[in-house]
């Protein structure tokens, strides 16, 4: 008797859509990852943000840390486990831009309601030279 394969497709989580839209530089599915009312907490090497609204994390994201000179080249891994109920993803990126290649890794710890993230708390390695200047 024969029987069909079964195909299983899945949604990549949230994490990893969020991470999919951050190294894509795509306004549009980031925002749709995150609450309209998302809780945003972060710290880079020189500064804490804090953001009470999707688009304004969009423009945190996009706008300051990641510029338009900011080419992300790579996702060059990611990992991801769970905090009891709080979710977390780290990833490593390759970034150029007219300063040279750079390495950023950073860890975002999450809650969701359905899809959509409720929290994020963002902690980034700054960007590291590869490349001598």
């Amino acid at each position: 008797m024969h029987r069909p394969e079964r195909c299983i497709t899945t949604t990549p989580n949230a994490g990893v859509r969020y991470v999919r839209a951050l190294a894509a530089k795509d306004r549009t599915a980031l925002a749709a990852v995150l609450s309209p009312d998302v809780d945003f907490r972060a710290m880079t090497p020189h500064r804490f943000w804090e953001a009470d609204h999707a688009q304004e994390v969009v423009d945190v994201l996009l706008g300051h840390w990641f510029e338009d000179a900011d080419e992300i080249t790579a996702v060059l891994g990611t990992s991801e486990d769970d905090v009891v109920d709080r979710h977390r993803i780290s990833y490593r990126m390759t970034v150029r831009n007219p300063r040279g290649d750079h390495v950023v890794e950073q860890t975002a710890y999450y809650d969701l309601d359905g899809d959509r993230m409720t929290l994020l708390r963002v902690i980034c390695s700054g960007f590291i030279p590869t490349t001598s200047p």
